[in-house]
């Protein structure tokens, strides 16, 4: 027998690249308006538990565990809007609203970051598993997101050259792969929506942030654990940097520059949550590994361009076409690369300054 659950509701969504403290600002004032935070982070756990098809509400007992103005406070504080923000995604990911996968696609990043950064508040072995549902969760996703931005940047190249160096029908057979290609991202999509697995990572997220695994340093100043946490984050990235610097132009140099890029994403993310508790300091460390980020994740869209270009002229060489367009997209591809590899050591020395991580220490 179908049932119907119903409650009132305000929500309130961060801008992708807003700082995180203005939701603090926000929360205060709803707080002192009688206004209180929802029991549960997710609107669809909520609703299948209140009409009877979802796994019951477990007691939160967040309130009588976690010390306010810890480091398991601030953790969790922003843990709570990465699963606001992955579940309030859900319906305009299911309708295929623009930007939709990408924004859910990076709260699942943001929450495997931050619960791998964090080791030290959260217990391990409650906070692996779910990193790994995120991961399959964020696999899915990234299928129909990649094809997107590949789409869309081969489209812009082919659209700005020249009409008299567009020889054969490269539109038209870039779109026919493009529809082979995305229509099979997006069932993964939606197929990964409706799965069990999907539910029961929902109610897991649930469960961790109404009844977190605290560790013993969970308790402590923000200063002592999120500093350390950021700093050894930042350790791996040097590290992965300076091996991709190392190595000659070619396919290692192209993985490890990978490898680098997603290091810096996990610093940045791991900055993200103690901005409200060490301000400027980790702010600026933050902005300077977001343009190491960028650099380096324009230089892994030209990687995958490449490889899709080549797989593209292979196709048209067996059908007689002429691969004249390929070729020229493709060393277009190549020198974009080039450029961003040559751009990469200024924008690591920007973020490798002795004084920001001093000044994250002092």
């Amino acid at each position: 027998t179908a049932k119907r659950a119903s409650w009132t509701e305000m929500e309130v969504e961060l801008a992708e690249e807003a700082d995180p403290l203005l939701l603090d600002l926000v929360d205060d004032a709803l707080r002192r308006k009688g206004i209180d935070r929802a029991s549960s982070p997710s609107k669809l756990s909520r609703a299948l538990e209140e009409t009877g098809t979802g796994a019951s509400r477990l007691p939160d007992a967040r309130a009588e565990t976690v010390v306010p103005g810890s480091a398991a406070d601030e953790v969790l504080r922003y843990v709570d809007g990465q699963v606001h923000a992955l579940v309030d995604l859900d319906p305009a990911v299911r309708r295929g609203l623009p930007d939709s996968v990408h924004r859910m696609r990076v709260a699942c990043r943001r929450l495997r970051s931050t619960l791998r950064s964090y080791r030290a508040v959260l217990e391990r072995e409650v906070t692996d598993p779910i990193r790994e549902e995120l991961k399959w969760l964020g696999g899915e996703l990234g299928a129909e997101r990649d094809q997107e931005v590949l789409m869309e940047g081969l489209g812009v190249r082919i659209g700005a050259s020249p009409p008299e160096l567009v020889l054969g029908p490269v539109e038209a057979r870039l779109q026919v792969w493009h529809v082979s290609r995305s229509s099979e991202a997006r069932q993964r999509t939606l197929d990964a929506l409706v799965s069990p697995r999907y539910l029961a990572l929902l109610n897991s997220l649930a469960t961790l942030t109404q009844q977190p695994p605290l560790r013993r340093k969970a308790a402590r100043k923000p200063e002592k654990v999120m500093v350390k946490a950021i700093l050894k984050e930042y350790a791996r990235l040097a590290g992965r940097v300076a091996h991709a610097l190392e190595l000659s132009p070619g396919t290692e140099r192209d993985a490890a520059l990978h490898q680098a890029r997603k290091a810096a994403k996990k610093t940045r993310y791991a900055t993200e949550p103690a901005r409200a508790s060490l301000g400027k300091p980790v702010k600026r460390l933050g902005k300077r590994v977001k343009a190491v980020q960028k650099v380096l994740g324009d230089h892994q869209d030209t990687v995958v361009a490449r490889d899709a270009l080549r797989h593209l002229a292979l196709a048209a060489h067996a059908a007689g076409e002429p691969g004249f367009t390929w070729g020229l997209l493709y060393g277009q591809e190549q020198a974009v690369a080039e450029g961003r590899e040559r751009e990469l050591p200024t924008a690591w020395a920007d973020a490798s300054k002795p004084g920001l991580r001093k000044a994250l220490v002092h």
